[in-house]
This record gives structure tokens, C-alpha cells and sequence, in this order.
């Protein structure tokens, strides 16, 4: 016995030497992803040597002779810090994720390659100019340089995957493809109101799901008798198309911007403030840098695997970004006649055609045919089975764009008129453009929007005649703009801007105006305005949505127990979504019961297809949506919606409800997009930190159908002092790495959640590394 016990002593002590030893092993082959702190490295196809010095949070300033040489030294660094995001949207795009991860990403395949963003970005690539096309020539060479120089080594999750192929230039235009259809996203409203037919609900109340902002000619009723007809065909579509790049993350009334002239500055110089939201993840979308050449200075926010700047400063003017919400999306119903026919206006029409090979990781090729109709690709051919027809009309896929040349453009841009031109050149997707120049500030729509022969497009649409086609696009001067307004502010928080000129049809559904209020409010407060103004009003949390609605709360005679609790501590709340304070949680978890039970009373289950939006529920609180949802008094839906609420958290979070904190289950949550899903390493993959906000605020969490989780919100911040560039402050989360053993990986989360900010001046901090690239 004693010589088992001996032997099984030793076996173990060489089980957990071994095991020490491969743990040894397997934390040095990750180390070996991380980026050395100084390296020089001899690149072909420099013109001068290019210096590259990090701050303290990781930050790159880089110091090139020319723009191309900065490019490809922005593809270095972005390769070094973010390459696994890059290949993770490039083959998202183009339709190849099932090749490395397996069936699970054939939904997205299918759909991508249905929709053909990589040809339409080739397609845009053989237009391009001289210019624009050599910086991407070099921005490719200098990821590339980074990819040889590391091998398998170039990231973390590199490392489970065999060589990266290398960056092509047109690699560079798909994220701009990308984001042509993402926020654009009017087919999901439409499929959604087509599915919502199926259920009984009447075509006042499909509408009022989605209420019109006032002047947009949308009928009350927007759904035609027949709709009901593509109920089941809407439901299957919805869930045939995966969000992007999950259900949460979809955009929703994201973006803030604003902008004062010099009259209401302390400098006497325009400015700007922007922060758009889109969803939260880790590794971020944004990463900063500062670009130095002799024509001038870069500083903003980059987004990996493209080498222009997309938010930012360049020394002459500032900019930024906010979702505008028109409609560049139809559906049309049309009608087969044979498998290669349908039928058109004059007659009968060949469908086109295009064959698809999808690899499958661990399981046989997929094929597939892609079919076209006049009007776009058959989306219903994601439905297996499916025999109806519903193709997709998209102005991000009509014809070759020119988004890539007008993001060239507006860097190089000098006066507002000049980002007034560049504008008119980026083709998709429809923004509203804040800009600011040394005198004067200006907003102007970005993107191509249809002219429709019938200004409607809620719901989808007969194709086999011309009724409803297409005729032509509104853009540049005949979209709203506006150059040095009288009032020396502009202000968007996606809401309605106005309308376009000649009465064109720019779209039905539009978020109401709480942010913008708000921001209005603050800026009326101030006077002349710095930049720490700004940077303190967009880390605002309170809440325009909530001063509307508590009025209507606390007239409600709450029933005994805890609810009455609850409404006494809203009673004296200011409305400040703090994420150290329980009111906040109560005020959102009550109305969300109660939008719930009212859409659960028509057998609509929360979120699915469509999640109850601010402006239904604050329709709710009105005359009209009383009378059509709660038979004239919604009082009774109230009361006992607060205190089902308060018991369902109360047998969470105990029934001390000061106790409770709204951060405690509104954290921003930051998830990378495959490793989170890991069961050995998932939580190490997702950051968390309590956060104040909810979907009405500047500050914006907003939350997902499923929890209180923020998940969509301003993951980059940019004031821009066009008086003084280098004062100009930003802040992007998590951090600038997308490797999770970085320093610089989530050392700015905290600063975000707190609204502190960071400058990009000439002269980091402290330098925390260093790259020098040389011919």
C-alpha cells in the first residue's frame, strides 16, 4: 500500500510538472502576440523614414514625410493593435466566416453574400482616383508588413487559425459597405410591421408601434389590407437575417453632435462636439491617432482596416457623425412567372444570377445561387423553401458608389463648403455631416436618397409595375442643409432635421427629440461655452424622456407594499439616470412592464419582432394612444405594472429598494465577439462596469429586449476647438488594444464611463513604446 501511495505521489507530482510545463509553454506562445515596446523595421516602399511613438494609454502619434508614408504606418499599427477585428470584418463582409469558425456563421454568409457588399466594394474600388487609391495601396502594405513580420504570431487569436492571407486594398472598402446597409437598417422596420400583421393587430395600431414625426405625410394607417398576405414569410426573414453584429447592437437613434459658432464660444472660434453610438464591444470599433506630415495634421477616431480618418480634426475643420434616418430601403413583393423569370412592367424579365461557394469549416462546401430582380437581390431566397418572392432594394447597392472618395475628400477638406462637397460624394450610408471651420458651422446630409414615383415605403411594396420604382436620387443641394445658421448653434441627436427641398420623400420613422432637447436645454445654459462644457455635457444622464413621463407616474395611486415605496422615492427624483441611485432602475423597469403588458395584452411578445420604442411608450401617455391601446385609461395597467416590477427585482435584489443601484444592472458590457462565448475564458473576454445612462440621455446604455444591460451607446467622444486644435479632447472604450493581455487593452473604461478625457497634442504624456519604420 505504501508503495502505491508512493507511486501515485510521483505520477501526480509529474502530472502537475507537466501540466506547469505546458501552461509555461502556452502563456508564452500568447505573450509572444503582444507587440514589442521598441522595434525598428526596414519596410520596401517607404519614401522617408516614418517615427511611431505610443502615450501612455497606447495611443500612436505618427511623424511621416508624406500622406502615403502615413498610411502605411497607420496600417502598421492598426495591424499591431487590431488585426484579429480587421480579419473578423473583412470576412464578415465577404461572406466567409463559416470558413474559419464553421456552420455556425452560415446565416451571416448567406445573407452577405445575398447582398454582395464585397462586389459592390470592387465594383467602387475600379472607379476610384489616382489619389485616394495609392493611399490604400499603402495602408495594404503596411499591414502586410506587420503580417510578415509576426506570421502566426500577428495576434492573439491568430494563433488558433492558420496564416492570415494578406490585406488587399479593396479589404479597406468594406467596413464603408458595411455600414451603408447597417445604418441603414429600414428592412428590419418593415419586415417587422409585415409580421406584425399576421397578429391580429389592426393597421393603427402596427403604425402606432412606430408613431410619425410630425410633417413626414405618413398616413396614420401605413400597412395596405393585402400586407397580412407576407406575415409569415416577415417572421421567417427576420430570423433568416442575423443582426449585425448581434441583436442588441443594432442601430437605434444613434449619435449625438453639436456645434457653436464664435459668438458663443470663449475663444471666438467655432466649437464641435460629437459622440455616435453604435454598439459597445471589446475590442472597440474606434481607434485614435495623431498624423503628422508637412500638409498638415489627422487627429480623431480611425476605425481599423481603413486609412482615412472618419471623426476627428485636420487642422482646419472638425466633424462628426449622426444617423439621419432616411429611408433608402424598399422591399418589393414581386411575381415569378418560371424559375428564371419574373414579371416586370413590360412583361416577362430574366432574373440575374450568381453562383455562390461558401467553405464550411468542418463540413462540405455550400452552394448557393443568388438571384436578382430589377430592383435587387431576392432576400425570401434566405427562407428555405420559400416560394414567394421579395427582393431588396438598397441605395448602398445601386451602381458604384463613391463613399470611399468622399471620406478622402472631407480629410483634405479646408472651409465648410469644401465638407459640403465631399458630402455630396459619399453615396452611402444617409448622416447628417456637423462640420465646423475656423469662422463658420454647417450640417450636411451625406448619401444618395431614392426619389420614389410614391412617397412611401413603410411597408413592402408591389414591383411587378413602375408605381413604386425608383426614378432617380435626391442628393447634395436638394437634401436639407445648413451653413452659419442666425442662432450660432446646430444641434442633432437624430431627429428629424426638416424638410428636404422640393418636397422629396427622405423618410417615415423618426425618434423623438429628447436628447436634442436636453443638449438645447444645456447649451442655453451656459452662455459662452469651452471645451470642458462640452466635454461635461456629453457625460450628461439626465433624462428629457423622464421630466415628460413623471408627471403622468406619480398621478398613479400606487397599491400598498413595495410599490408604494417606489413611488415615493420617484417623487422627489430629478430624473438623473445615475448609476449609483435606485430611481433610475425603478422609473425604467416600471415602463418597460408596463409597454410589455400592453403589447403582451395583443400577443406581441416583448422585443420580438419589435421592441417598444420611447416614442411608443411615451404615446401611451397621450390621449389618442390611451383611447387605442388601454380603452381610454391606462392607470390601472400602471399601478399594477410598478408593482409587478418592484417584486420581480425585489426577489433579486432584496427589499431594501435604497439599496438598490441602477449600475448594479446597467452595467456597459463589452463583449469580444468570439472569445466571450468560450466557457474557459468568456468572462475574462467581457468587460463590465457599472454605467449611468439609459436610452433618453445624452450620456446614452441603452439596453437590449433581454435585460438592463447597456450595450449600444457612445463608445468614442471627440470636442473640437477649432481655435486651438491640440486642446481638443476625445476618449473611445474600452482601449486602444484589441489584445485582452495588453495594459491598453480596457485602461480606458473607467475614464469613459467618468467622462474624462484625453488630448492628442504634439507631445505624449510619457512614451510607453515606440516603432520607427524606415526604407
Amino acid at each position: 500500500m505504501r508503495k502505491t501511495f508512493l507511486w501515485l505521489r510521483r505520477l501526480g507530482t509529474g502530472l502537475a510538472v507537466l501540466l506547469l510545463f505546458g501552461a509555461v509553454i502556452a502563456g508564452s506562445l500568447l505573450w509572444l502576440t503582444l507587440p514589442p515596446r521598441h522595434e525598428v523595421l526596414h519596410i520596401a516602399g517607404l519614401s522617408a523614414p516614418v517615427a511611431i511613438r505610443f502615450d501612455s494609454h497606447g495611443v500612436p502619434r505618427i511623424t511621416a514625410a508624406n500622406e502615403r508614408d502615413a498610411a502605411l504606418a497607420l496600417g502598421y499599427v492598426h495591424a499591431r493593435d487590431r488585426l484579429f477585428q480587421m480579419e473578423l470584418m473583412r470576412r464578415t463582409v465577404s461572406g466567409r466566416l463559416a470558413e474559419r469558425v464553421g456552420p455556425a456563421a452560415l446565416k451571416s454568409d448567406r445573407l452577405m453574400r445575398t447582398l454582395g457588399l464585397r462586389e459592390a466594394a470592387l465594383a467602387e474600388y475600379a472607379t476610384l482616383p489616382a489619389a485616394p487609391r495609392a493611399v490604400l495601396d499603402a495602408y495594404a502594405a503596411g499591414v502586410n508588413a506587420w503580417l510578415d513580420a509576426r506570421g502566426r504570431y500577428a495576434c492573439l487569436e491568430c494563433i488558433a487559425f492558420r496564416r492570415l492571407e494578406p490585406w488587399q486594398p479593396v479589404d479597406s472598402l468594406l467596413w464603408g459597405h458595411l455600414m451603408g446597409w447597417y445604418l441603414a437598417a429600414n428592412e428590419r422596420v418593415e419586415l417587422a410591421r409585415m409580421a406584425l400583421a399576421g397578429k391580429n393587430l389592426s393597421p393603427e395600431k402596427i403604425a402606432a408601434l412606430w408613431p410619425p414625426a410630425a410633417g413626414t405625410g405618413r398616413p396614420d394607417a401605413a400597412l395596405a389590407p393585402g400586407d397580412a398576405r407576407f406575415a409569415s414569410e416577415a417572421g421567417a426573414l427576420l430570423a433568416a437575417i442575423p443582426a449585425f453584429p448581434a441583436r442588441f447592437t443594432e442601430p437605434s437613434e444613434e449619435s449625438n453632435a453639436w456645434a457653436i459658432d464664435g459668438a458663443h464660444s470663449r475663444t471666438g472660434a467655432p466649437l464641435l462636439a460629437g459622440d455616435p453610438h453604435l454598439g459597445f464591444s471589446f475590442p472597440g470599433l474606434w481607434y485614435l491617432v495623431r498624423v503628422t506630415t508637412p500638409a498638415g495634421v489627422l487627429a480623431g477616431a480611425t476605425v481599423p482596416g481603413v486609412p482615412f480618418l472618419v471623426l476627428g480634426q485636420n487642422g482646419h475643420i472638425a466633424w462628426s457623425f449622426t444617423s439621419n434616418g432616411a429611408d433608402t430601403e424598399d422591399i418589393f413583393a414581386e411575381t415569378a412567372l418560371d424559375p428564371g423569370h419574373y414579371l416586370g412592367p413590360t412583361g416577362p424579365l430574366p432574373f440575374g444570377l450568381r453562383e455562390e461557394r461558401i467553405k464550411v469549416r468542418g463540413a462540405p462546401d455550400v452552394l448557393m445561387t443568388v438571384r436578382a430582380t430589377r430592383h435587387g437581390p431576392v432576400i425570401s431566397d434566405l427562407i428555405p423553401g420559400e416560394t414567394r418572392l421579395l427582393a431588396f432594394a438598397a441605395a448602398n447597392l445601386q451602381g458604384p458608389g463613391t463613399a470611399t472618395l468622399g471620406l478622402w475628400s472631407l480629410n483634405h477638406a479646408e472651409t465648410v463648403e469644401q465638407a459640403g462637397a465631399a458630402a455630396a460624394l459619399i453615396s452611402a450610408p444617409v448622416q447628417n455631416l456637423m462640420v465646423a471651420d475656423r469662422q463658420k458651422i454647417a450640417l450636411f446630409l451625406t448619401g444618395r436618397v431614392p426619389l420614389r414615383r410614391t412617397p412611401e415605403g413603410a411597408a413592402p411594396l408591389p414591383g411587378a409595375d413602375a408605381t413604386h420604382d425608383w426614378i432617380g436620387w435626391a442628393a447634395g443641394e436638394a437634401l436639407p442643409h445648413f451653413i452659419a445658421p442666425a442662432s450660432g448653434r446646430l444641434v442633432n441627436a437624430n431627429e428629424r432635421i426638416g424638410p428636404a427641398a422640393g418636397g422629396v420623400f427622405l423618410g417615415a420613422d423618426w425618434p423623438g427629440d429628447w436628447r436634442a432637447a436636453r443638449i438645447r436645454a444645456l447649451l442655453a445654459g451656459i452662455g459662452q461655452a469651452d471645451i470642458a462644457d462640452f466635454a461635461a455635457m456629453q457625460a450628461d444622464t439626465t433624462s428629457a424622456f423622464a421630466a415628460q413621463i413623471l408627471p403622468h407616474l406619480r398621478a398613479i395611486t400606487p397599491p400598498p407594499g413595495l410599490a408604494t415605496t417606489a413611488a415615493a422615492m420617484l417623487a422627489g427624483w430629478d430624473g438623473r439616470m445615475a448609476y449609483d441611485r435606485p430611481e433610475p432602475l425603478i422609473f425604467n423597469a416600471w415602463l418597460r412592464r408596463f409597454a410589455a403588458g400592453v403589447l403582451a395584452e395583443q400577443g406581441v411578445k416583448f422585443g420580438d419582432p419589435a421592441a417598444p420604442t420611447l416614442e411608443f411608450t411615451a404615446s401611451l401617455f397621450t390621449q389618442e394612444g390611451a383611447a387605442l391601446w388601454c380603452g381610454g385609461d391606462c392607470s390601472g395597467r400602471l399601478a399594477k405594472a410598478l408593482d409587478d416590477a418592484v417584486g420581480t427585482l425585489a426577489l433579486r435584489l432584496g427589499p431594501n429598494l435604497s439599496a438598490w443601484r441602477w449600475g448594479d444592472v446597467h452595467p456597459a458590457v463589452f463583449a469580444h465577439p468570439l472569445l466571450a462565448h468560450l466557457l474557459a475564458i468568456g468572462r475574462l473576454a467581457t468587460l463590465a462596469i457599472p454605467a449611468g445612462g439609459d436610452d433618453s440621455t445624452v450620456d446614452r446604455g441603452a439596453m437590449g429586449p433581454d435585460g438592463f444591460e447597456a450595450l449600444h451607446g457612445a463608445s468614442y467622444r471627440g470636442v473640437y476647438d477649432l481655435a486651438l486644435p491640440d486642446r481638443s479632447l476625445f476618449m473611445i472604450a474600452p482601449g486602444e488594444s484589441g489584445n485582452l493581455l495588453s495594459p491598453h487593452a480596457r485602461d480606458l473604461l473607467t475614464p469613459w464611463r467618468d467622462g474624462a478625457t484625453l488630448t492628442l497634442g504634439p507631445d505624449p504624456d510619457s512614451i510607453s513604446a515606440s516603432v520607427d519604420l524606415r526604407p
